[in-house]
C-alpha cells in the first residue's frame, strides 16, 4: 500500500459502504415503466441512456426499493475484458425516472458518513484500475469483480472534512483536464477538414488564382479522361489456387487493399511478397505508381514508393509526366472519393470497374502551374503533419494528467491537512456503529403483521392512478398503512392500494424519500400514525 498521511487510515470499500449489491437478470420488454442500466450505459463522464433496457411489468415486485439507484450511488461494470471495472458516478438527474441495473453492474452505495465523490474518485484512480484485472475471478472474456473483490478493496480514508475538500478540488481539476482532453480529441477532425479544403482549393484553382495571371500560365484548366493521362490498368491476382505456396515469399512487394487503405497516402511497408513464380502470374508497377481501390473501400489512394504488385482490387496509374503530374492526379481522386463510391452497386460486396475510372474525367491546368499546386499542397499538408504530431504528443501527456492527480490526491497532496479535523478513527467507529445497528435490526424478528380486512383484500382491481387528486403529491399509502395497522409488508399494502404496479411503487419511492412511509427492508410504517 502507498504511503498516506499520518493522520488517515486504511480501510476496505465493504467497511465504509452502507450497501453493495448486484443487479438482477431481469426478463426484458421493449418499453416499461422501469429502465434497466447495462455495461454500454457506464461511462466514466456520463450515463448513455440510448442503450436503456426495459424489465417487463410482471417482474416489477421483483426489485426492492434498495436496489432502486440513488444520487451518490457508484455503478461499478462488473463484467466482460475491455469494460470491466468502468464505473460512474450517479447524479440526481439520473434516478429520475426510477432505474434498476442488471446483472453485470454492481451498485456500490457510501455509508452517510463519507463523500460519495471521494469513494467514486478512489474507484476511478489508477490504484483501483490498474488492479481491475488481479481483483477478477474467471476466464478471457468471462472475468467477474465479485462482490467479496469490492468489499475487500482497501481505501485510505481521510477525515471526513478533508474528504470534501479532495472531492472538490477534483471535481474543478478533472473538469480542465476532460475539457483539455476533449479539445485534443477534436483536433485529428478539423486537420481532416483542413486537408480537404487544401484539396479542394488545389484541384480547383483557387489555391493559384492569384500568381496565374503573373506567371501568364494558361487559364483553361483542361477536362481530360483518366485514362489519356497515363498508363491505367488492373492488377493481376486470377492465379489458381490463391493460397498456392509458390506464389509467396519471394522479394517482390505485394500490396493489397488494407496497406492502401492504411498507408496514409504513400506506402511505404507491406505484409505480403511475391516470388518469382508470382511475379509470373502479375506485374511490377514501378514506384510512383498511384493504386487505387476499385472494391470494399472504394477510390482509396496511395503513392507507391518502390516497385511492388498488386491483385485485381486495386488499379494502378502511371502519369503521363508530359500532361500531369501523379500528386496532381491523386489528389483529384481523393477530393472526389464520395462520389465514386456512389457509383458503386449496393451489394455485398461493393465495387466499381476499371472503365469507370478510365472515364473519369480530371480537370488538369498546365504542368507549370501542376508544379506549383504540387509544392504548395505539399508545404501546407507538412504544416498539418506537424501539428498533428504535436498535439498527439501533447494529448498523450495531457491524457496521464487525470491519473496523476488522482494518485497525488490519495497521497494526501492535493489538499492541505487540517488538524482541527475529526479524526479518522472517530469516523471509522461511527461507521462501524452504523453497521451494527443496521445488523441488528436485520436480524432483529419482524413484528406481527397485521392481516388486511377482507375488504381490503378482495380490493385488489386497479381501479386508481398516480394522476388521481387524491394521489399525486399525497401521502397515499401512508394513509393506507394507517388503516391496516402499525406496519405491513409491501405485498399487503399493494393489494390494499389499487394502483397499479408500476405507480404502485413509483408512489412508494416518493413517499419513502419524503419521510411520509419508513422502509426498514421487511415492513413499511407510517412514522405518524393517527391516534
Amino acid at each position: 500500500m502507498s504511503d498516506i498521511p499520518s493522520n488517515w487510515q486504511w480501510s476496505t470499500i465493504g467497511e465504509v459502504s452502507a450497501y453493495i449489491q448486484r443487479g438482477k437478470s431481469p426478463k426484458y420488454i421493449d418499453k416499461s415503466d422501469l429502465p434497466v442500466i447495462n455495461q454500454k450505459c457506464i461511462r466514466w463522464e456520463e450515463l448513455q441512456l440510448q442503450h436503456l433496457k426495459y424489465i417487463h411489468p410482471e417482474q416489477f415486485s421483483a426489485w426492492d426499493e434498495a436496489r432502486f439507484i440513488k444520487s451518490g450511488d457508484v455503478l461499478w461494470n462488473s463484467t466482460g475484458t475491455g469494460t470491466v471495472g468502468r464505473a460512474y458516478h450517479v447524479q440526481e438527474v439520473d434516478c429520475k425516472p426510477l432505474k434498476v441495473v442488471d446483472s453485470h453492474v454492481t451498485i456500490v452505495r457510501a455509508t452517510p458518513e463519507m463523500d460519495a465523490r471521494y469513494l467514486f474518485n478512489w474507484i476511478k484512480g489508477p490504484a483501483v484500475q490498474s488492479k481491475i484485472e488481479e481483483m477478477c475471478d474467471g476466464t478471457t472474456n468471462q472475468i467477474e469483480l465479485s462482490r467479496t473483490a469490492i468489499a475487500a478493496t482497501a481505501i485510505p480514508i481521510a477525515p471526513r472534512e478533508e474528504q470534501t475538500r479532495i472531492a472538490d478540488q477534483l471535481d474543478t481539476l478533472l473538469t480542465r483536464i476532460q475539457s483539455c482532453n476533449d479539445r485534443f480529441d477534436a483536433i485529428p477532425a478539423l486537420l481532416k477538414r483542413y486537408r480537404q479544403a487544401v484539396l479542394r482549393a488545389a484541384i480547383s484553382g483557387q489555391l493559384t488564382a492569384k500568381v496565374r495571371d503573373q506567371k501568364e500560365w494558361e487559364s483553361e484548366w483542361k477536362p481530360t479522361p483518366l485514362g489519356q493521362l497515363g498508363e491505367l490498368g488492373r492488377g493481376k491476382s486470377k492465379h489458381r489456387p490463391r493460397n498456392d505456396s509458390r506464389l509467396y515469399g519471394g522479394p517482390y512487394p505485394f500490396i493489397q487493399t488494407g496497406d492502401i487503405a492504411q498507408s496514409g497516402g504513400y506506402i511505404s511497408n507491406h505484409r505480403q511478397t511475391y516470388s518469382e513464380f508470382g511475379l509470373q502470374q502479375s506485374k511490377l508497377w514501378p514506384a510512383g505508381t498511384i493504386c487505387i481501390t476499385i472494391a470494399a473501400n472504394i477510390a482509396d489512394t496511395a503513392v507507391l514508393t518502390y516497385p511492388a504488385c498488386f491483385p485485381d482490387s486495386v488499379v494502378g496509374f502511371v502519369a503521363d509526366q508530359r500532361k500531369c503530374l501523379n500528386a496532381f492526379v491523386k489528389w483529384s481522386i481523393d477530393v472526389i472519393q464520395d462520389e465514386l463510391d456512389a457509383f458503386a452497386p449496393a451489394t455485398a460486396q461493393k465495387n466499381i470497374n476499371l472503365a469507370l475510372l478510365s472515364d473519369l474525367v480530371i480537370r488538369c491546368p498546365s504542368l507549370d502551374e501542376q508544379s506549383e499546386i504540387v509544392r504548395r499542397v505539399e508545404s501546407l499538408l507538412a504544416a498539418a503533419n506537424r501539428i498533428e504530431a504535436r498535439a498527439a504528443t501533447a494529448r498523450t501527456h495531457a491524457q496521464r494528467l487525470g491519473p496523476l492527480t488522482l494518485a497525488k490526491a490519495f497521497r494526501g497532496e492535493l489538499v492541505p491537512q487540517d488538524p482541527q479535523d475529526e479524526p479518522v478513527s472517530v469516523l471509522l467507529e461511527r461507521i462501524a456503529s452504523l453497521h451494527t445497528r443496521a445488523a441488528a435490526k436485520k436480524h432483529a424478528k419482524p413484528p406481527r403483521q397485521v392481516r388486511a380486512s377482507r375488504a381490503l383484500k378482495e380490493a385488489a382491481a386497479v381501479t386508481k392512478s398516480r394522476q388521481d387528486e387524491d394521489v399525486n403529491g399525497k401521502p397515499y399509502l401512508a394513509d393506507h398503512l394507517r388503516h391496516l395497522g402499525s406496519s405491513t409488508t409491501a405485498e399487503m399494502l399493494f393489494k390494499a392500494s389499487q394502483l397499479p404496479i408500476a405507480d404502485f411503487y413509483k408512489q412508494l419511492a416518493w413517499e419513502v424519500a419524503k419521510g411520509h412511509i419508513k422502509d426498514d427492508g421487511t415492513t413499511l410504517e407510517a412514522p405518524h400514525a393517527a391516534g
